[in-house]
């Protein structure tokens, strides 16, 4: 394949594709660009299926390389594993607008990769990743109905950006993922700050437009350089047996359709397939499977005419019609925050955690290091559709359910410096038919407030569906798995009585015309609207105290050149508090201080410890201090700890101290009285203030008056100084080294001055 490349304006920056020098073995590859942002996008088919292949093995697979970003992976064995979420994520953002473009019955195994080799910060890899793909299936031999194209859209200042950059997502409402087609939209994601659905429409059409360009973009590259498709030809279609089938089962699934619960109807369902099998084994023996796939699709056909001509469900409900909400709080006794929400045959358990600072999760990316303070996991067990399935963790479909019902709850919830817990939701779905993710949505929404989480609002989600014949078309509120399954679309709408704070589309047609999209949405605020008019009626607002079982989270502020004293050499200080009364404490760069405990005995306890370590001394306060040091000029004592201070031998006490060690010895409890602290910090204590003495006078400076506590400093016209001629004492420790009321304070400050030099060169480096 010759070497081509081709540069377009994407949003008003240059997307380039580049095909025919890279991996080159596959069938199709595009190394696409954007900045300095790259990845290689890869499809590789067998083409030919394996014999009674029962479905369409494809796989479609998002990898982020860490040398992109010039970082090495932070686990053990420092290369990258298995995929992260984010990457699990933009996976299935890959798979979902391509996966219905293959063709009817094509059954071959084909795998999608797009793997990110250079990143500059700046450049949207998801929607690169789904316009990379789409080009490499585009010029592969693979057929495809495609291409799609994607864009991410913002929403900022009442204007709609393309592909916004970090610091513009940062202030953007929206943040809308959309993937559009040759007819128009096949697939959306969106997070919101409950925008109107007129603001969510309009960035619809926004992306739809924007990706039009690129659209064109591929199909020229696959003309200019495509391999010629493979000539997949489908399996045809048995006119005889499907009369046979039709005549048998016809009028008998008509009336399965309409049982109104769904084990029922399955159960009659399976029934009809087992003796439409039975009655047609001798007229074509051997082809139990294709008899079973025909009788499902009359099912289909028959659900969906009703829809459409007369405005009835399977389930018997008009098209617009909730299915019964009950609703509990509160049924986990031990957990901080618990709701069970049953909406017709799916029913979510869900339970709020409160956590602190030693919960949050570190996700590491191509950005670096991000923290997450707000988790929402979906489980999925398989007894919740009355089946037998190994329980091996969350698959795709569980990450992408989670991480919906995520978008749409957090921008309900208060920000951490409003309320510094961790929270996690986890919901257990114990029943499912149809939108448990919305009833993981609305479960988590309850059980935050029973766990007295002070949300801004309560948020519920909705299931639509679409159901489309020619002109004629019908929506559906709160959809069912089947009308899920034979449906033309599947859209789950989350948000508050206000506003849309989470958007998930899958189209299955071509095109969604904006009639549609405005009646749909329309339609999905009514029904949200009554969910939460439910949900309001079990729950009004958060508790108004937190669990007992919950931690209690207090914040105070330290100095932030205190933090050092608090952690202590090798966090020996905070290890020790957490030791001794078992609270948790997390030190913020600012000074703030987080100490968490159950119990609100150890939280007291544990405030009193930081405060000691972290305590300023205040000028004319009395402390009971230890004594750490002795000097031959006075002792140090440690008044709280981190802080020491010197008592000169002079302010030990009001008699002569011949000896400072005959004084006192280390160890001693001694009160002394805070009586200076310097610019630097050094602490001044009087043992002799504490006990009841006089402060020296202050004299003036004039005529080289005293500068401080003590005598004068022996400048011209002052004392002396204690050179040659001035009486410093003898040094056999007979004489008096003690000062005398007319003597200098110089010696004493040099002194001091040197005993601490002296303490440096001999304290270990901390």
């Amino acid at each position: 394949m010759a070497h081509v490349q081709k540069t377009i304006d994407f949003g008003g920056k240059p997307l380039t594709f580049d095909t025919g020098k890279m991996a080159k073995q596959a069938n199709g590859a595009v190394f696409l660009s954007m900045g300095e942002t790259s990845l290689l996008c890869t499809v590789v088919s067998t083409l030919v299926a394996k014999p009674n292949q029962p479905f369409f093995p494809l796989s479609c697979d998002y990898f982020e390389k860490f040398y992109a970003a010039g970082r090495i992976p932070g686990s053990y064995f420092k290369r990258e594993g298995r995929q992260a979420e984010h990457e699990v994520l933009i996976s299935r953002i890959i798979d979902r607008p391509c996966r219905p473009l293959f063709p009817e019955g094509f059954m071959a195994e084909t795998q999608v990769n797009a793997m990110v080799v250079s990143y500059d910060k700046l450049h949207d890899t998801a929607a690169m990743a789904v316009i990379g793909c789409s080009a490499a299936l585009a010029i592969s031999n693979i057929p495809w109905n495609g291409p799609v194209a994607a864009c991410r859209v913002g929403f900022v200042d009442g204007a709609y950006i393309c592909n916004p950059t970090p610091a513009e997502k940062a202030g953007s409402a929206l943040d809308l993922f959309v993937v559009t087609g040759p007819k128009g939209i096949v697939m959306v994601e969106a997070g919101a700050n409950f925008v109107s659905e007129e603001v969510m429409i309009g960035a619809l059409l926004f992306g739809e437009a924007q990706c039009k360009p690129v659209i064109a973009a591929i199909q020229a590259l696959a003309v200019e350089c495509g391999k010629p498709k493979f000539n997949f030809v489908p399996a045809a279609v048995d006119e005889l047996l499907v009369a046979a089938c039709r005549e048998f089962a016809y009028e008998k699934t008509k009336v399965a359709v309409v049982i109104k619960d769904k084990h029922e109807r399955y159960a009659a369902a399976a029934m009809i397939k087992a003796e439409t099998v039975q009655a047609l084994s001798d007229r074509f023996p051997g082809r139990d499977g294709e008899i079973k796939d025909i009788v499902d699709h009359f099912k289909d056909e028959i659900c969906r005419k009703q829809i459409v001509e007369e405005r009835c469900r399977l389930d018997g409900r008009k098209l617009d019609e909730i299915r019964k909400i009950t609703i509990e709080t509160g049924v986990l006794k031990r957990a901080h925050g618990s709701a069970l929400f049953t909406r017709g045959e799916t029913q979510a358990l869900v339970a709020a955690t409160l956590g602190t600072g030693h919960d949050e999760q570190r996700i590491e990316t191509l950005n670096g290091t991000e923290p997450r303070r707000f988790m929402l996991h979906y489980n999925f067990p398989p007894f919740s559709t009355g089946e037998v399935k190994p329980m091996r963790g969350p698959g795709r479909r569980e990450i992408g359910h989670g991480a919906l019902a995520w978008r749409g709850i957090q921008p309900s919830l208060p920000s951490f410096e409003m309320f510094p817990y961790i929270l996690r939701s986890v919901s257990e779905v114990l029943e499912s038919n149809g939108s448990s993710s919305m009833a993981t949505v609305c479960g988590t929404s309850l059980a935050m407030m029973d766990a007295g989480v002070p949300v801004s609002c309560a948020v519920a989600g909705i299931a639509m569906g679409l159901v489309q014949e020619g002109d004629k078309f019908g929506i559906l509120s709160d959809i069912l798995g089947d009308e899920d399954h034979f449906g033309d679309m599947d859209f789950k709408v989350v948000g508050n009585s206000e506003g849309i704070s989470a958007l998930q589309m899958d189209i299955k047609i071509d095109g969604l015309s904006k009639q549609i999209m405005e009646e749909a949405l329309g339609q999905a605020k009514a029904g949200r609207l009554h969910i939460l008019g439910e949900m309001n009626k079990a729950l009004a607002r958060e508790r108004p105290e937190l669990s007992q079982y919950a931690p209690r989270i207090f914040t105070i502020l330290i100095n932030p050149e205190r933090i050092k004293d608090l952690i202590g050499p090798g966090g020996k200080n905070i290890k020790s508090i957490v030791a001794t009364t078992g609270a948790q404490v997390d030190v913020e760069e600012d000074g703030t201080v987080r100490v968490a405990a159950i119990d609100n005995d150890v939280a007291e306890a544990a405030i009193n410890m930081v405060r000691a370590f972290t305590s300023e001394a205040e000028v004319g306060k009395d402390y009971d201090g230890v004594v750490t040091r002795i000097a031959e000029f006075g002792a140090f004592v440690r008044i709280m700890p981190g802080t020491e201070g010197l008592v000169h031998v002079s302010e030990l006490s009001e008699d002569r101290v011949e000896s400072v060690e005959s004084f006192c010895k280390l160890g001693d409890e001694m009160k002394v009285r805070v009586i200076n602290v310097d610019r630097m910090g050094k602490v001044r204590l009087s043992r002799r203030e504490a006990m009841g003495g006089a402060p020296r006078p202050m004299p003036t400076r004039d005529g080289g008056g005293d500068r401080g506590r003590g005598g004068d400093r022996g400048r011209p016209g002052g004392g002396d100084r204690g050179r040659p001629g001035g009486d410093r004492g003898p040094r056999d420790g007979g004489g008096d080294r003690g000062p005398r009321p007319e003597a200098s304070s110089a010696p004493r400050e040099r002194a001091e001055g040197g005993q601490e030099r002296r303490e440096r060169r001999e304290r270990p480096a901390e």
